[in-house]
């Protein structure tokens, strides 16, 4: 690994910057670019460095300069040979809740669409980043770990799940669908996880999260400092040992009666079927023999969903089950950037408004209902953008994916 480690890092010097790094020059205002590197504070360790999100007040969601920010440190810490490894962690009650949706649906009603497309393909390239770097990378998902939130530390090469942690992707909910590399983590979950997962928006808790493989190690909050001065006193840039600490100082935790590992014969059952409308209809088959609570749950959910989105969503993780990290966030990329343009639905600027602007919980979604979604409205968002319109160039010559 360290041999391939010196191979990729002496092409890494062949990469070009964005544009966008432009905003981070010499003649920007001293006191924004205090606050915008405030957003993303840096500790350092004796062989490591640690990326702390640091807008607790939004739930540390991830704005555009967040992720040129994480970027171009990661970028600088993988060519240091004095890092062995990188983590990164939030702060105050979340990880991290996902993308900054609001500061997207004021951009977009204020014209500002080429700023959004910016945010998307900013953070697309951390997460293509992350899911090949070449040194070890440690996420404590301590507290909400939304959406996006996933694709900054799943890709990555351990997570710590804590007491605390709660995982869902609810985008369907806001009109939109399951992004930042999640049709590639959620396709490759045990049997028809990542559907349920993505149309139902349900939540995970840590220990669930641990169950099924979306965290590696599990640590009550209580603990979490010992392990970060653990963590803190290693010199290693060896995988196996940042791992073998993370289970010595970890705790062994197995599912509850409740968890959701006991109803993955039912899960799989319900959503292994062809269409959302023939999920739909299996689950109230299914709540009709069992009356169990998770499945009217799942039932209330996914019609509370967008229509629209939830087509999508279903096709896409799917999709997913079949392509490379590279190959979904390409993709998804392209499916944001259909999502944001409105020319079918504006679903998106709908979902936000009624759930994190007006708030009042009722979004009018157009179509209103499954069965006016037509394959052309579904097929448009995975359809090649406009002869003018740039695809999200990753690196792939450079860097290839692990996973």
């Amino acid at each position: 690994m360290k041999a391939l480690s010196l191979t990729r890092r002496s092409l890494r010097c062949l990469r070009l910057l964005p544009q966008n790094l432009r905003s981070f020059s010499a003649q920007a205002n001293p006191g924004i670019q205090d606050e915008l590197k405030s957003e993303v504070l840096i500790e350092g360790k004796a062989c490591a460095r640690a990326a702390i999100l640091n807008r607790p007040s939004a739930l540390n969601a991830l704005t555009n300069n967040m992720g040129l920010r994480l970027k171009k440190l990661y970028e600088s810490w993988e060519d240091n040979s004095d890092i062995g490894f990188v983590m990164m962690k939030g702060s105050g009650r979340a990880f991290c809740a996902g993308g900054d949706i609001v500061t997207l649906y004021c951009q977009l009603n204020e014209g500002k669409v080429e700023d959004c497309k910016d945010f998307f393909r900013n953070l697309y390239m951390f997460i293509y980043i992350l899911g090949t770097y070449l040194k070890p990378h440690v996420a404590i998902l301590d507290g909400i770990t939304m959406g996006g939130g996933g694709g900054v530390s799943i890709p990555g090469t351990f997570r710590i799940a804590t007491d605390r942690t709660v995982f869902s992707t609810p985008e369907v909910h806001i009109g939109f669908h399951p992004d930042a590399g999640a049709s590639f983590y959620l396709s490759h979950l045990p049997g028809y996880l990542g559907e349920y997962l993505a149309l139902t928006g349900e939540r995970l808790n840590g220990v669930d999260m641990l169950a099924f493989g979306l965290a590696t190690h599990f640590c009550m909050n209580a603990k979490l400092n010992w392990i970060d001065e653990r963590l803190a006193k290693l010199v290693t840039d060896d995988p196996s040992v940042i791992d073998s600490t993370l289970a010595q100082y970890g705790d062994i935790v197995y599912p509850d009666n409740k968890s959701i590992v006991h109803r993955m014969e039912a899960i799989n059952n319900c959503f292994g079927r062809e269409t959302v409308e023939e999920i739909l209809d299996a689950l109230e088959g299914e709540a009709s023999r069992t009356n169990q609570d998770w499945c009217t749950s799942a039932i209330k959910k996914i019609k509370e969903a967008s229509p629209l989105s939830l087509k999508i969503a279903l096709r896409s993780v799917r999709e997913g089950r079949f392509q490379t990290l590279d190959e979904c966030l390409i993709r998804e990329y392209r499916m944001s950037l259909h999502h944001i343009s409105k020319a079918v639905s504006n679903d998106f600027c709908e979902g936000v408004r009624a759930k994190l602007v007006v708030k009042d919980i009722a979004p009018k979604w157009d179509p209103p209902a499954l069965e006016h979604v037509s394959d052309d409205m579904v097929d448009h968002h995975f359809s090649q953008l406009g002869e003018f319109e740039p695809v999200l160039k990753l690196p792939t010559h450079l860097r290839e994916a692990f996973i």
